[in-house]
């Protein structure tokens, strides 16, 4: 697990931030940027996005998704590792990792 993540999400999770993933059901290819430890969203959101009715009692993961401007929010029960290799291409990587090596993103260090 990379330093800096909250240790007791991440007992949990099976993907960490920085993790390459793949979407089982969407077919594509994301970095994790988060990891909430059971589902955080609205009532209103699970009824209209999450249609599978993943579980919500397990990890859930934001997820910037390849060759997209947007995140998702997406049930580890629909994740599998990426092993590709490959990098993201997405404008907000540059924000939240600093490099890029052997398939996993580091997290950038906060500025004071």
């Amino acid at each position: 697990m990379p330093s800096g993540w909250d240790s007791s999400v991440m007992q949990r999770a099976r993907f960490f931030p920085g993790e390459l993933v793949h979407h089982k059901l969407f077919d594509y290819r994301g970095v994790v940027v988060d990891v909430d430890p059971v589902y955080q969203g609205t009532e209103e959101w699970y009824q209209q996005m999450a249609r599978s009715k993943p579980p919500r009692d397990q990890p859930w993961y934001h997820v910037l998704v390849h060759n997209a401007v947007h995140r998702t929010y997406v049930a580890e029960r629909n994740l599998e590792t990426d092993d590709a290799g490959n990098p993201i291409n997405h404008p907000q990587i540059e924000l939240i990792f600093d490099s890029f090596e052997d398939g996993v993103y580091s997290k950038r260090s906060k500025s004071n």
